[in-house]
């Protein structure tokens, strides 16, 4: 019989810094990965501020900062003809004002090979959890296929699912949620970047396209969205090039690669879910990041507040966890220090759905093709405030962590 202290299941950045944060704690930890490696095309590549200063914390920031990336530090949307500054990121505090746009294999190989280095943490790749041990009405670990078609168990202390919004174990633990309605789905693909393109973020808004552009050095991200369920259609009635039309008319300087994307099979669809657990927990389980509460693509800030979760996961559970003490009282602690945070984010996004979102995919609004900006984002870039909050929200979030004092290093 194979056992752990703390099964973590879902090798995502979540997933990884909590089986690093409790190893240094010197709790015994698993993590486990279903696929052999990490090179997979992930559309959440943002390293925000607040885990850069993670990472300075745990030593690791200046081995990250040799990976490739590129930076985000400013916003700007095609207006009027013209690229014009919307909002960036030098008045939020701390040191780190951008958003880090690092391959998400790089960062997940730079946390592995940190936690390597600790006896006490174990990470087993093509290793899938498929189900929950139970014994007296509490969860004793879990069930696990892999690669290779081997199934067995593990059981644990405390299983913490950080496998997703379709989480394996968080249906299995059939814990209620509620969701609300998200008016649009999202296309991912990207395109070739020119050196004399501008740099940043860049917003679209025509009558016929809603998309963020995402500079990535030598190509854009770019996130098309679309109404909700609209892709089978969609794909069925139109050329692949359609979705690059209407960016090359809002955004002249693309017209030279109105056929940059090769076919269908080059864009990824991300159905957009917005829900959260009424209960993060069971005797024995504790979901954290998209297990649970999927967030909208709406600014770009799920993946930071999984790693959130997973800090205030480590600090409030290792105490309890090395003495094997952990009760449910403990991971309602979780959940409570999350919480707020988590609504407070979920609620800007369901604001945004109805209120920009929705209304521009029936076409409500052209910025491109305005002959100025429209008085409220005239007001927006006077007001120091106003301009400030939405960028202090995307790069530091609410109530943000730190590591625990034991998982530091110089």
């Amino acid at each position: 019989m194979e056992r752990t202290t703390c099964l973590v299941a879902g090798g995502g950045p979540a997933g990884m810094i909590l089986g690093l944060l409790l190893s240094r704690g010197g709790v015994d930890v698993t993590v486990l990965e279903k696929h052999g490696d990490f090179l997979r095309d992930f559309r959440g590549d943002t390293v925000h501020p607040t885990t850069l200063e993670l990472l300075e914390e745990l030593g690791l920031f200046e081995e990250f900062a040799k990976l490739p990336q590129t930076r985000l530090d400013s916003v700007q949307a095609p207006i009027g003809g013209r690229m014009q500054y919307i909002a960036g990121f030098t008045r939020i505090p701390g040191r780190f004002k951008y958003i880090a746009m690092v391959p998400q294999w790089d960062l997940l190989d730079l946390l592995a090979r940190a936690g390597d280095a600790e006896p006490a943490f174990h990470l087993r790749m093509n290793t899938e959890a498929t189900g929950l041990l139970r014994e007296h009405g509490k969860i004793t670990g879990i069930r696990y296929r892999s690669e290779d078609g081997t199934t067995g168990e593990i059981h644990a202390d405390l299983t913490v699912a950080c496998d997703g919004r379709a989480s394996t174990l968080r249906a299995a633990a059939g814990l209620a949620s509620h969701s609300w309605p998200a008016p649009f789905d999202v296309w991912w693909f990207r395109i070739p970047r020119r050196g004399t393109d501008p740099a940043g973020a860049v917003p679209v808004l025509t009558a016929d396209r809603v998309a963020i552009m995402l500079d990535r050095g030598e190509y854009w991200q770019i996130a098309t969205l679309l109404e909700k369920g609209a892709d089978p259609a969609l794909r069925a009635r139109q050329p692949v090039s359609e979705i690059m039309r209407p960016l090359t008319e809002a955004v002249p300087w693309l017209a030279d690669r109105l056929d940059a994307i090769p076919g269908w099979d080059d864009v990824k669809l991300l159905d957009v879910k917005l829900d959260r657990l009424d209960k993060w927990y069971s005797d024995g389980l504790l979901c954290i990041g998209d297990a649970a509460h999927a967030m909208s693509p709406v600014g770009g800030v799920g993946i930071n507040l999984a790693v959130q979760d997973a800090v205030a996961t480590a600090t409030i559970l290792a105490p309890k966890l090395l003495s094997h003490q952990v009760t449910t009282a403990d991971l309602a602690r979780v959940q409570r220090r999350r919480m707020v945070p988590t609504m407070v984010t979920q609620g800007f996004q369901r604001f945004a759905h109805a209120r920009a979102i929705a209304p521009a995919l029936r076409g409500g609004a052209n910025l491109a093709n305005a002959p100025a900006a429209p008085l409220g984002l005239r007001i927006f870039r006077r007001i120091p405030l106003l301009r400030s909050l939405p960028p202090f929200l995307v790069a530091r979030g609410i109530l943000p962590e730190h590591a625990p004092v034991f998982a530091r290093r110089p």
